[in-house]
């Protein structure tokens, strides 16, 4: 497979088919582009009006719903906070969380808490609520298929993804004509999680790392999702899955007077998930780079520190 040619793949595909050419465009990437996903296109488009909605709202008001301490799990994060691991220079973007709704009591609250909504635009709670279902249900979809390719039961990552603190994040980048010199939407980085799907990729600057050193631009068909591995999958199957290192550059010329909104869905395991590496991802030529399991939790926590959100 060429590297310059990261397919799209249809969710429509047979199951086994549809197996093979995730897997391959993973192992050979790290990434895929999927269409076919089913996600109602009037859904898409009510949530990207009032992503714009949102972040046009004055600095001060959004700033009411970032919570100090909380590492940006909910709620708004403000311009130039996040950065990314051994950066020195934080990236230019300002975000909105969306996670899961745990019933009261949940074993699990304890990291995951609740949701804070904004007062405008209206409909904003019951729109992302309905896209944040819908990631979810694509992305364990996703997930059957990783798991056949591994070898696994279609269901293994069912027990390992229930309630689950997966994110949705909210992008918005703002034009950057006077941008600090050296400074870029998102600097080169992994995510943390176990996949991540990604709606808001048409907008030409997320690029992915290729084997080879070079940057290769991803840019996938009106409507269609990329979908990457994070490094929680990486690390659970010992590497055979990449963790491959992405960023979104600034745009040129008169794009670079408009904004860019993007929507990633992190699809995380659950919080008391333990990481034992998978027996097949072993070999002698593999050996089991991660002996010490090690919680989703403290994993994620440690992470987050390291790119600026918790202290």
């Amino acid at each position: 497979m060429p590297l310059e040619t990261l397919p799209v793949i249809s969710l429509l595909s047979d199951p086994a088919t549809l197996s093979r050419e995730l897997g391959d465009s993973f192992q050979t990437f790290g990434f895929a582009m999927v269409k076919d996903h089913g996600v109602d296109p009037d859904l898409i488009a009510r949530a990207w009006a009032l992503t714009a909605e949102f972040f046009a709202l004055p600095e001060a008001e959004k700033r009411r719903y970032h919570i100090s301490g909380q590492g940006g799990a909910r709620g708004y994060t403000p311009f130039g906070t996040e950065i990314a691991k051994g950066a020195k220079l934080h990236d230019l973007k300002e975000f909105w969380h969306v996670g899961r709704n745990l019933r009261e009591g949940h074993a699990l609250s304890a990291s995951m808490p609740p949701n804070i909504w904004p007062a405008r635009p209206e409909q904003f709670r019951e729109t992302f609520e309905a896209l944040y279902a819908e990631f979810d249900k694509v992305g364990a979809r996703i997930l059957s298929r990783i798991a056949v390719w591994l070898g696994l039961d279609e269901r293994w990552f069912d027990p390992a993804i229930d309630d689950g603190n997966s994110v949705m994040r909210l992008l918005h980048y703002p034009p950057v004509p006077d941008a600090e010199s050296g400074a870029i939407r998102a600097g080169a980085h992994e995510d943390i999680n176990l996949i991540t799907l990604l709606l808001g990729a048409e907008e030409a600057g997320l690029e992915l790392l290729a084997k080879d050193g070079s940057w290769i631009g991803v840019s996938p068909p009106e409507g269609a999702m990329v979908v990457n591995i994070g490094d929680m999958l990486q690390r659970l199957t010992n590497h055979v899955l990449p963790s491959t290192t992405h960023r979104v550059r600034n745009p040129d010329g008169e794009r670079a007077r408009h904004s860019r909104y993007s929507m990633p869905f992190f699809l995380h395991l659950r919080s008391d998930f333990a990481f034992r590496t998978l027996p097949q991802c072993i070999t002698a030529g593999n050996p089991d780079r991660y002996p010490v399991s090690i919680t989703a939790d403290d994993y994620l926590q440690q992470r987050l520190r390291e790119i600026g959100l918790r202290k």
